[in-house]
């Protein structure tokens, strides 16, 4: 029997850092994948708390994040509420301080402009510190480069970093990264991506791509 990683440990190995934080995230909004990891000094396991931020599922918007994503510590992830009004004069938030201002106003979150779902893909690194804004979608397999500011979306395979994050290179030709998103060996059951993890983590690419081709034309 394969002695592997269990999907639902909190803290998957002995250094106490990393966490599987789809085992303590709680929010109804928000989905996150198999060995998708944030990995901080302080207490990771308080994700939910200190890394989503603004999070009101009543106000309608998910945080979607996939399988084998690595997050660096201090990442945030920025959810709708945390927008003002911006379609009148004032900006203020008139509404939540009560009183003749509450009688006075439509109910705040009626008001907030809404930019959708946050969408992580599959094995995604999002490097320390960076901050990705409301309706971002990360295809798989993208980098953000440390301290990004992610305000537009960014395409499988890309890196990215900066504030505002600017398109750097793509990871790899576009036949690899084709390949890989047929694939989609985050889908592998447990035998298989043990087969494979040679593979993942060979830096001869064109031996790489030959053996995706294979795999996916056999």
């Amino acid at each position: 029997m394969l002695d592997l990683p269990n999907p639902n440990d909190v803290f998957p190995n002995e250094f106490g850092t990393s966490c599987f934080i789809k085992n303590v995230v709680t929010a109804p909004n928000v989905f996150i994948g198999d060995y998708t990891y944030y990995d901080d000094a302080d207490n990771p396991a308080a994700f939910e708390r200190k890394n989503i931020l603004f999070n009101y599922p009543e106000f309608g918007d998910r945080l979607v994040i996939g399988k084998f994503c690595q997050i660096a510590a201090g990442t945030k992830f920025i959810m709708g509420p945390a927008n003002h009004r911006i379609s009148s004069v004032s900006t203020y938030p008139f509404h939540v301080f009560g009183g003749a201002w509450s009688q006075s106003t439509p109910p705040h979150m009626s008001q907030l402009p809404f930019k959708g779902d946050i969408v992580i893909g599959n094995d995604v690194w999002i490097g320390r510190e960076s901050v990705i804004m409301p309706g971002v979608q990360i295809g798989d397999g993208a980098i953000v480069g440390a301290y990004s500011v992610v305000t537009k979306d960014v395409a499988p395979y890309h890196v990215v970093g900066g504030d505002p994050a600017r398109f750097i290179k793509k990871r790899f030709h576009d036949e690899l990264i084709e390949l890989l998103l047929e694939l989609k060996w985050w889908d592998f059951g447990e035998e298989k991506l043990v087969e494979f993890l040679p593979l993942l983590c060979e830096t001869d690419l064109e031996k790489v791509r030959q053996r995706f081709s294979q795999e996916l034309h056999k």
